[in-house]
């Protein structure tokens, strides 16, 4: 793990270090979004009574190292919601330190706060780098994903 990091929920004044992190998250799964879903997005993250949640990992001079965002929804399949661990990135300069895997846990802590049935994640199959620490913490499924045409 890297020295003095800190994993916490989002501030106000965490926009200016979170937008580029999640531009580099965006622009690896070769995507990008207009200015309003920043912008909506941020304010969805900063509410406590909005979807989606989210943390950052800090280190001690307040620099952010990695981002992860989830959210809450029910399901046909449990009583209990399920958690969907949306978005996870961790800068270049931070990877193989335990940022990662510092994150996705601090999302099982929430969703074990909240009593839901599981967490869950989806990855590209070419994310050679973020598999690695999939692999060692979750289950592969058989499920493959769909959208609309």
């Amino acid at each position: 793990m890297m020295r003095d990091l800190t994993i916490r929920p989002f501030q106000a004044a965490d926009r200016p270090q979170w937008q580029p992190l999640w531009q580099a998250y965006l622009t690896f799964y070769e995507t990008s979004v207009p200015p309003a879903v920043y912008d909506t997005t941020w304010a969805r993250l900063l509410d406590p009574l909005a979807e989606p949640h989210g943390f950052c990992a800090e280190d001690g001079d307040g620099r952010l190292h990695g981002i992860v965002h989830y959210l809450f929804h029910v399901t046909c399949w449990a009583v209990l919601p399920n958690c969907y661990l949306q978005d996870l990135y961790v800068a270049e300069s931070a990877r193989g330190r335990g940022t990662g895997r510092a994150l996705m846990e601090a999302v099982y802590r929430a969703a074990d706060a909240r009593g839901v049935a599981g967490v869950y994640w989806t990855t590209q199959h070419f994310n050679h780098t973020a598999r690695q620490l999939y692999d060692r913490i979750g289950e592969v499924t058989a499920f493959i994903k769909y959208k609309r045409a």
